[in-house]
């Protein structure tokens, strides 16, 4: 059985511009995988104090562009891959290809696609219940991918013994 995968992208977003900064999304064993983006040059604002992110640190610890479309592509290729649809997620995707001048291998689509039963607001709700009983920091992509991860368990799409673990 293949297990739904999720995806979620933390970002900056100002006035003159919005890029990814940490990306999470799962596997289809249920695991999860988490980056922090190094952003593209062209990404970058003329003044680094407009953005309330450390770019330094990003640009130190933040995985290469190349090598994340590689492993993205390695592990999302030709999937649809379910976003809690809140932010400009695909978007941000197109943005980290696009920079790579590479077509985006995978779909997305928004959990209401996943778990028809439930509208948007009754989702996010959910969504949010899930965060906090597990104190999970809603601004981590880990902690996003893991509620939806925990959402898809609770309506029966992951079995029991695929039971994410605690972050």
């Amino acid at each position: 059985m293949r297990l739904p995968q999720f995806l979620d992208i933390e970002f900056v977003d100002s006035d003159e511009l919005c890029f990814p900064t940490a990306m999470a999304w799962s596997l289809e064993d249920g695991s999860m995988k988490t980056v922090v983006i190094e952003p593209d040059e062209s990404w970058l604002p003329d003044d680094p104090d407009s953005v309330d992110v450390d770019l330094r640190y990003l640009q130190e610890q933040g995985v290469p562009l190349l090598e994340l479309a590689r492993e993205l592509n390695e592990d999302l290729s030709d999937k649809t891959i379910f976003v809690d649809g809140l932010d400009p997620d695909e978007g941000l995707v197109e943005l980290l290809f696009e920079a790579m001048d590479m077509p985006v291998p995978f779909e997305l689509a928004t959990v209401d696609h996943l778990v028809k039963h439930l509208s948007r607001p009754e989702l996010e709700d959910w969504r949010r219940e899930l965060l906090f009983t597990h104190g999970l920091d809603p601004q981590l992509p880990e902690s996003g991918v893991f509620a939806l991860l925990m959402l898809a368990r609770e309506e029966g799409l992951i079995p029991e013994e695929n039971q994410p673990g605690e972050l």
